[in-house]
């Protein structure tokens, strides 16, 4: 998949792409049903809200044939080699919850900030992007960004270990409040929460700012996301487990488009 120079000049100025339906229903459904079966096992990757529900999964590419081929898929890795002229390799892999009434707060941050300072990324030469297990509604803890703010570069930020189970390098109200000022238009408020359909994809700049408010509903909402690096910004420094910040630099080789689709039909088979 290549973006069209539209697509590249939308991402340069708001710091977002959102492609709706870019997998279809098998793909997805084969995903979360794994999602679902490595947040009930007991595995120091898995990491639990306050209240023992799942809040995240790392590296399940390392571990799990579904999610290494959603970690190689070529509609992920293309754009991504295509917009930094080089290629790739995972920096880090999360499968993130939102569970129904009990899915905590993500505070307002940069992710760049963290890679920067604790990884040692030399350059936000690195972005998310986020695969929609479940659907993502307005009402269920869906992610909210600041479109523009990755144009303000890396901003000073404070440590937060105590909010919630994950410890982020977070914003203050004020930096906020002036980011989102400046990206409202009279057509829009300051702050964009892109919703839709599992399959859904959105990719999104490491400087953007961004944050999601806890889900207090009954609609459970679960996010893949991938942290993919340009291989010549690899970090430099390796303070935090390998599982959170990988340390294998190797190029990613996409696998075929149809790769999931025939670990679905596979899978199906199975089960049956």
């Amino acid at each position: 998949m290549q973006l069209t120079p539209q697509q590249l000049k939308h991402f340069d100025d708001e710091g977002y792409l959102f492609f709706p339906n870019c997998f279809g229903e098998d793909e997805i459904a084969v995903l979360r049903a794994e999602a679902e079966q490595i947040y009930r096992s007991d595995r120091e990757e898995v990491w639990r809200e306050k209240t023992g529900a799942p809040r995240t999964a790392f590296a399940a590419h390392t571990y799990n044939e579904a999610f290494r081929i959603l970690g190689h898929h070529p509609r992920l890795v293309e754009p991504l080699q295509q917009y930094f002229g080089e290629g790739v390799y995972v920096h880090q892999f999360k499968i993130n919850a939102k569970a129904a009434f009990e899915g905590d707060v993500w505070q307002w941050h940069q992710d760049y900030g963290t890679w920067a300072r604790d990884d040692g990324m030399p350059e936000p030469r690195a972005m998310n992007i986020a695969v929609f297990l479940d659907e993502v509604y307005p009402i269920n803890g869906a992610l909210m960004i600041i479109p523009k703010s990755h144009k303000h570069g890396t901003l000073k930020a404070g440590h937060d270990k105590s909010t919630t189970s994950y410890p982020l390098w977070t914003l203050d109200q004020e930096t906020v409040t002036r980011l989102c000022a400046e990206a409202a238009t009279k057509d829009r408020p300051g702050i964009v929460a892109p919703t839709g359909k599992p399959g859904s994809v959105l990719m999104f700049h490491g400087n953007l700012v961004h944050a999601s408010p806890p889900n207090i509903t009954p609609y459970p909402r679960k996010i893949v996301y991938l942290t993919l690096c340009a291989v010549s910004n690899h970090i430099t420094k390796f303070t935090r487990p390998e599982f959170i910040a990988h340390r294998d630099f190797t190029p990613i080789q996409p696998v075929a488009d149809d790769a999931l689709m025939a670990y679905a039909r596979a899978h199906r088979v199975a089960a049956e």
